[in-house]
Parts: structure tokens; sequence; C-alpha cells
């Protein structure tokens, strides 16, 4: 009893230094642009970067980021390599089980892309290949719109992989963030041919409620001093500058 007594107050400990120490750890898959992708100089750069630079300067704290393959993030914040999850990441039911969200700092729709005039419904890629992004929530949706009508669902560790295949004809959608796929696949070269089919889908039932920064259960008092940072850098017109550097559209949504 003593003992576990003891392992209890050294985790509480770790939760109160993570919330008030001086430097915030945040955790980011650099694979997304233009959220996240690795620069020249081998550092991570994007939207998701910057946002998180503009939150420790509004709590006053030092900012590390800490490069993280997506499907590895949550297990990686609960192992304490990081303190938060700054990467796109979803509110959902399903991973609030898991961890613990701030209010939302961004919400985009999710779109297929295909080659220009693909007609999509439901049944639309039966017998085709349609990419997502591993254990995003467009892979579930994919899983239980397409999946089960006779897509097969093809899973990438990377969106760039995805859009690789989708160009060579190894895939024939590829279902991601409009953000994503506007900007590291339309606006490119490799785009030509394609484009954004069908409609807009953001049923919150799989796509949550807009993108959040995951701190591990419990962790209340840096849950609540992100909250306050992001209140304070849309007040503050911080949160505009850096939306106005990456998009040319309201990327926090209604």
């Amino acid at each position: 009893m003593k003992k576990a007594f003891i392992l209890a107050g050294m985790a509480l400990s770790s939760i109160a230094f993570s919330a008030h120490a001086d430097t915030v750890r945040f955790g980011i898959d650099g694979n997304y642009p233009p959220f996240a992708k690795q620069g020249a100089d081998g550092k991570l750069q994007g939207f998701d970067v910057d946002i998180a630079y503009a939150l420790c300067s509004a709590m006053k704290a030092s900012c590390e980021i800490v490069p993280q393959d997506w499907d590895g993030l949550i297990p990686a914040l609960n192992a304490n390599k990081f303190d938060a999850i700054l990467s796109s990441m979803s509110i959902t039911d399903e991973r609030k089980k898991a961890v613990d969200f701030t209010n939302k700092y961004y919400n985009t729709p999710s779109r297929m892309i295909a080659k220009t005039g693909t007609t999509v419904s439901q049944a639309s890629f039966k017998g085709k290949k349609v990419g997502v992004l591993r254990a995003s929530t467009q892979e579930k949706f994919a899983k239980d719109f397409w999946g089960k009508n006779g897509a097969t669902v093809v899973s990438y560790g990377k969106a760039p992989e995805g859009f690789l295949d989708l160009k060579s004809g190894r895939i024939d959608g590829m279902f991601v963030d409009s953000v994503v796929g506007e900007t590291d696949f339309l606006k490119s070269a490799q785009g030509k041919g394609f484009a954004f089919v069908g409609a807009d889908y953001s049923d919150s039932k799989y796509f949550g409620y807009g993108a959040g920064i995951a701190v591990k259960k419990g962790n209340k008092a840096l849950q609540d001093r992100l909250n306050q940072a992001i209140a304070q850098i849309r007040k503050d017109g911080s949160y505009k500058k850096v939306q106005d550097k990456y998009f040319n559209f309201n990327v926090y949504g209604n």
C-alpha cells in the first residue's frame, strides 16, 4: 500500500509539474503540411508549430517541439515523452476515453481527392481502393462509409505516401483533411488531373468537434492553462497572425 501511495504521489507531482513548468513540450507529427512539416534546417514548421509557440508566449513558458509519428502520439503522451499533443487531432468521444482535450483551436472538413470528374457515393468505390491516414478520423469514417460498401481502405503512416500512391494509380481516392489535401497535393505539380470530389464530411460522430490539444487524463491544470492561452491568442490577434500566414480563410471555423 505504501509503495502504491508513493507512486500515486509521484504521478500527481508529474502532472502538476507539466502544467506549471517553465517549458511545455508539444508532440507533433511532422508529416502533415501545412500544419507541420520538416524544414530545410531539420526542424518542424507549420501552423501547428507556430500555434504552439504562440501559446507558450501567452503562457510565458518556453516551448519544446517533439516530433512523433501520428499513430504513436497518444502512447507517447501517456509515456510522458511530452506534455501535450498539438497535432491537428480531432476531438472525438472515442479519443476522450484515452486523453483529455482543450477547446478546439481550428476546425476544417474532410474531403475525397480523386481524378477530376469522379462521382462519389457510398457505393461508388466498390471494388476500388481509398487511402487514409492510419489511426485518423478519416480512416474510421472511410471504413464505415466506403469499406462496408465494397471498397478497400488502405491506411498510410504518412499522408504524402498516400498521395504518391494516388498519383501512380495504386489507389483510386485519398480521403483527407481538406486543407492538407489542397496544400500538400492539389496545389502541387503531382495534383494535376485530380480534384476534390463529392461533398464535405464533418459528421461529429466521426470527426468530432474540431481539432484540440490533448493532455493526459486528469491533467486539468495544464488543460485549463492551455484553454486560457487559446482564448488569449484569439483575443490579442496572435492567432489571426499565424492563421493568415498559412490560410486565406477562417480556419478556426464557427
